[in-house]
């Protein structure tokens, strides 16, 4: 995997950053994308001092033509685009009857449009580099939960776009999956990671995944994995 080159949105923080970091460590240069500069920056800063290894970029995944700028800024520093993340997503919980209009459309526009956007982008350098495509999801993507339609319905939907382009694009050999992470530590909803965290998947646990899933042998496909905490907290 040395000197491919992925792409990760919403790589400024989070599980987008702890997989950027893995990846980087592992010889892959990586492109994070971000809303605000300054967190973008910071996140590059993080990684790597070496520009030749990191890009940072500005997009909001909700507009498609950014997303095809990003593809294209990265196609033109790196020369290539090997594997994609598609990270980038919000959630907001409140009972059906109090969502608004603005909350619902915020979701479905970054998890799941969002999402096609990313998709829609990169798909032609992945068919050049028979890469690969990992979509972010969630376990909400298959469990509802109260207080949870906007999002549930975002993340089934990523799950359901997710699974069905697989079966489009694997005739390229483009590989395409989703991990449906539980309680991640991250500042999610407001969370606010410390100690007390300890007991839910780190930021870092993800990107081993991601790795462990882009080194597996080309004739093999994990399409969709769940992953949890071991124990939930007590």
């Amino acid at each position: 995997m040395k000197d491919k080159v992925a792409y990760i949105t919403g790589g400024s923080k989070g599980i987008g950053l702890g997989i950027a970091k893995i990846l980087a460590e592992n010889g892959i240069r990586v492109a994070i994308s971000g809303r605000g500069k300054e967190d973008v920056d910071q996140a590059v800063k993080s990684i790597s001092s070496d520009a030749s290894k990191v890009l940072g970029i500005v997009s909001n995944v909700k507009n498609f033509e950014e997303e095809e700028k990003a593809v294209a800024d990265i196609k033109k520093h790196f020369g290539q685009l090997d594997y994609v993340v598609a990270n980038a997503g919000l959630g907001v919980f409140k009972p059906v009857d109090e969502l608004s209009l603005e909350d619902w459309s915020s979701m479905i526009d970054t998890n799941l449009t969002g999402l096609f956007h990313t998709m829609k982008a990169s798909v032609a350098e992945l068919k050049k580099s028979e890469g690969y495509f990992i979509s972010i999801s969630s376990l909400a993507g298959t469990n509802f939960f109260e207080n949870g339609t906007g999002y549930n319905a975002s993340k089934f939907g990523a799950v359901g776009f997710t699974q069905a382009a697989m079966l489009d694009l694997r005739k390229y050999n483009i590989k395409v999956s989703t991990i449906m992470p539980g309680s991640v530590s991250t500042h999610f909803a407001g969370n606010e990671p410390s100690g007390k965290d300890a007991w839910k998947i780190q930021p870092e646990d993800i990107g081993n995944l991601v790795l462990d899933m882009f080194k597996m042998n080309p004739r093999t496909l994990p399409s969709k994995i769940e992953i949890r905490p071991l124990k939930p907290k007590g």
